[in-house]
């Protein structure tokens, strides 16, 4: 089983001792990736192509070989092939009958020739001859040298003869590790994740950084797409995950911060932990999937607000890309499908969020804040080999509940804006009010012989809490379902 490589066009256009080491790269990554379906498999470099040769000659394993070899960065396109030796026109046109032959009947064709080293005809002359033969030979539609039913492709390179079975497209791109190394920042959602994508097919190797809003649930989502991007894409090299404990962070920005400001606060806390994450790493550059005026923290003026906030590079690759054309390549490169069920956190960002941020006020604002939280937000961050990602975790289960005991407590964990335009009462019960950004740090001071059914207006924020509670050991909670 043989596969020609084809280097992505922008790497054959390099000077001769980049491509020379991009392809080399190349090669490397290619090796690595290959080595779980073959650890035998050979790999040997041309001037503009690479070859790629394995002993095993199943079914399974060919399409095996053809998926990962369509994922690598780098690759422009590649081609399945039958190597022959031979001497004449006619032992060309014999092995193209042989191999060809039966693909024909009924359908328009065409052959196309390339070649390399000294033989003695030209391109032209393969194609007319063996174009001429197969149609003698074969019962075919005839010949049609544009938009023919079937390509023919011959590659030439001194006596040996490249019968070309199928053609697949590849990634293109650079080779990973050609790029400099970048620490993208993963919500989860369709954003991030082409985001990453597009600096791994840049030639990046892309590191991860989460920061956690809502416990074991809210990460085990993002640890599923980042291993996915991983493990489809980048798993030539290895790369790092980082999580980042941001409850506390929410929490004081929720108290803290005027409600306008509390979106732009929040992106320039991730900004700040996001730099100090990457200086540790020795990484140059942070990545974002934003997307101009896609929300209100994402205007050209808050965003300018917040880049302020740090000397690192922030790159946004989507910056002027449609929600839909970011849905579509999520959709196209397998990450939608964790996007789509990643649940959205109801009273993370206030109401009413300003589109034109003053940088004075929100550094008045900041004033405010006890970054000692921060800095414990930083400390605390769990950096593990992406690798460890695909273990499976163990969510504790919640229980739903109507209210139909009168002695269960409601526990309405709205933030306070929210409590206030709509107070929730609940004929036959106790409600209490405690914002879920207190949950943690004051639930153990509620009495522990009481159940207490968490309530917020969407059901989401309620169940993570739930979640989060019984995770530090916590069995008198449910979740409220009117």
């Amino acid at each position: 089983m043989k596969f020609i490589i084809k280097l992505h066009p922008e790497i054959t256009i390099k000077s001769k001792s980049v491509r020379q080491r991009m392809s080399k790269i190349l090669q490397g990554n290619i090796r690595n990736v290959l080595k779980p379906v073959d650890e035998h498999v050979k790999i040997r470099a041309d001037w503009d192509k690479l070859i790629v040769r394995s002993n095993i000659m199943t079914e399974e394993h060919r399409q095996a070989m053809v998926s990962a070899l369509a994922c690598i960065p780098g690759i422009q396109w590649f081609l399945e092939v039958k190597e022959c030796k031979v001497e004449s026109l006619d032992d060309i046109l014999a092995l193209t009958v042989e191999m060809f032959g039966d693909k024909l009947a009924g359908k328009t064709f065409c052959v196309r020739a390339k070649r390399r080293g000294q033989q003695p005809f030209s391109s032209l002359d393969v194609e007319r001859y063996v174009g001429g033969g197969l149609n003698q030979r074969c019962e075919t539609g005839g010949v049609r040298l544009k938009n023919p039913d079937v390509q023919v492709n011959l590659e030439l390179d001194g006596d040996r003869l490249f019968l070309v079975s199928e053609q697949h497209a590849g990634l293109g791109g650079f080779p990973i590790a050609t790029q400099e190394s970048v620490l993208s920042l993963m919500s989860g959602g369709y954003d991030s994740g082409v985001a990453s994508y597009q600096f791994i097919k840049r030639g990046s190797r892309v590191h991860y950084c989460f920061f956690n809003l809502g416990g074991q649930e809210h990460e085990a989502g993002v640890r599923e797409v980042v291993h996915y991007l991983w493990k489809k894409y980048g798993s030539s090299h290895r790369v790092k995950f980082i999580s980042v404990p941001f409850e506390g962070v929410v929490a004081e920005i929720l108290e803290t911060i005027d409600k306008g400001h509390m979106g732009v606060v929040l992106k320039r806390m991730m900004m700040r932990a996001g730099a100090a994450v990457a200086e540790k790493l020795a990484i140059g550059a942070l990545v974002t999937g934003e997307s101009m005026g896609q929300v209100s923290s994402q205007t050209v003026t808050n965003l300018n607000v917040i880049d302020r906030v740090t000397d690192t590079l922030i790159l946004r690759p989507l910056i002027a890309a449609d929600k839909q054309e970011i849905i579509d390549v999520a959709r196209q490169i397998g990450t939608a499908a964790y996007a789509e069920k990643m649940p959205e956190y109801c009273g993370v960002i206030s109401q009413k969020p300003t589109i034109k941020a003053d940088l004075a006020k929100v550094e008045q604002e900041e004033a405010n804040f006890d970054f000692g939280v921060l800095d414990t937000a930083i400390q605390a961050s769990f950096v593990e080999d992406v690798r460890e990602l695909a273990k499976a975790w163990v969510l504790p289960e919640v229980e739903f509940s109507k209210g139909d005991d009168a002695e269960e407590v409601i526990l309405d964990i709205r933030a306070p804006e929210e409590e206030e335009d709509a107070p929730l009462a609940v004929a036959g019960h106790q409600v209490v009010h405690m914002p879920f950004f207190k949950l943690a740090h004051h639930f153990s001071e509620l009495d522990p012989g009481k159940t207490y059914l968490l309530y917020c207006a969407r059901g989401v924020m309620s169940r993570l809490q739930a979640i989060h509670l019984k995770e530090q050991g916590f069995d008198n909670v449910k979740v409220y379902r009117p």
